[in-house]
């Protein structure tokens, strides 16, 4: 079935699209539940059951050559260490190394560090009449936490977001150029850091990459390579400060848009965690995930060849009506099982619970001082990105 079959188009790119695709989402989910783009030559997958499916089945839908439709269109070589661009076996062994720092115990111990930073972003604009949920807090506290975790001095932390930000931008209506993708994370800025954590161990996350020993698929006891922490540390950086960005600025607007949900938060803040919940099922931050496709696979009795490349747009599921009755509705009472936001099965977010916490403690420390606000829609913009959705700048006026 093609794109020409109807006036139902999706597109990644499109700028128009991206500013509101639910309209869409929802059309492919009831219409074209199996839907192919001819001009970029891919499959989309929209519905919760058929995308969790996607995910969970890592041998059939495979994440080794990427999970950028771009990257994976490109053929390109994936440089060693780029845990979410792997399959096992090498993704278990990076994995289980990333696993032993990020869990819930070990973020839970950092949240009065989270308050700090969010403290130290927001007391200043009490009084100032509004304040911008990207700039003055989302692109702060989130560089600030994984800077620390890593290691890198504080002075430096801007500069490296910046420059992961730049890194991400997309130009409307065109895919993405990856010709340099694996040589621009070789010439990471993260370079010098990790030479000085060769000589100078710490107590952080790149002294940890550097010293941790582990037996490979070879049988062989090793370190990691340069390389690959290279790899897992610019991950880490761009994840760390990318997503839960965004997370802080659909915090802001999903929530101006609804304040009686807001008001409900306000007066109880019991909850707080499951807003959150309910803020990623309903406006996740990276809303599409790329696969290459290992064998011929069949949904609805549409046959998706061996070769092709399927979007599984876990955006779409998460408002699925036959998981989450009514899932346009935003509801900060909501009962989750579980979302796709994060993923799910094998390549499921490892910082999900470091995102979740910051999320939380942002939220509450944004209520306690600032109950009420509405966006100021003439100054805010959207940011543009192939890999995640949200806003650039939002900011909003205290009412």
């Amino acid at each position: 079935m093609t794109t020409t079959d109807s006036d139902l188009y999706y597109d990644p790119y499109d700028f128009d699209i991206d500013t509101d695709p639910y309209p869409i989402w929802r059309r492919l989910r009831e219409e074209r539940p199996v839907y192919y783009n001819e001009r970029y030559d891919f499959y989309a997958l929209s519905r919760f059951d058929d995308v969790e499916r996607g995910l969970i089945e890592w041998k059939t839908y495979s994440s080794a050559k990427g999970t950028l439709l771009e990257i994976i269109k490109s053929e390109m070589e994936i440089p060693p260490g780029s845990i979410i661009f792997e399959d096992p076996p090498g993704h278990n062994l990076h994995r289980g190394l990333l696993s032993r720092v990020f869990t819930p115990r070990k973020m839970g111990a950092i949240e009065p560090k989270i308050r700090e930073f969010c403290a130290r972003s927001l007391d200043p604009m009490e009084g100032a009449g509004g304040f911008d949920f990207i700039a003055d807090l989302g692109a702060q506290m989130p560089m600030r936490t994984i800077g620390m975790l890593l290691g890198i001095p504080e002075q430096d932390q801007e500069a490296l977001r910046d420059q992961i930000d730049d890194g991400l931008r997309l130009e409307e209506g065109t895919m993405p150029d990856t010709a340099n993708y694996g040589a621009d994370l070789q010439a990471s800025s993260f370079d010098a850091y990790i030479d000085w954590r060769a000589q100078h161990p710490s107590d952080d996350l790149m002294t940890e990459l550097l010293q941790a020993e582990f037996e490979d698929e070879t049988g062989t006891t090793r370190r990691l390579t340069r390389a690959e922490v290279l790899n897992l540390v610019n991950l880490l950086a761009a994840a760390g400060n990318e997503t839960t960005t965004r997370l802080i600025g659909w915090t802001g607007k999903v929530l101006a848009d609804h304040p009686d949900e807001r008001r409900r938060i306000v007066e109880d803040r019991s909850l707080v965690s499951n807003a959150i919940e309910e803020l990623l099922r309903f406006e996740p931050p990276s809303p599409a995930q790329a696969r290459y496709v290992t064998r011929d696979v069949e949904h609805y009795g549409q046959v998706v060849p061996e070769g092709s490349v399927v979007l599984l747009l876990n955006g779409s599921g998460n408002r699925d009506d036959r998981r989450f009755p009514d899932g346009d509705r935003f509801d900060v009472t909501r009962k989750i099982d579980h979302h796709l936001a994060f993923g799910y099965g094998l390549h499921f977010c490892l910082g999900a619970a470091l995102a979740r916490l910051e999320g939380r403690v942002a939220l509450d420390e944004v209520l306690q001082r600032f109950p009420s606000w509405e966006v100021d829609w003439q100054n805010a913009k959207q940011a543009r990105t192939s890999t995640v959705r949200g806003w650039e700048r939002l900011p909003v006026v205290f009412t």
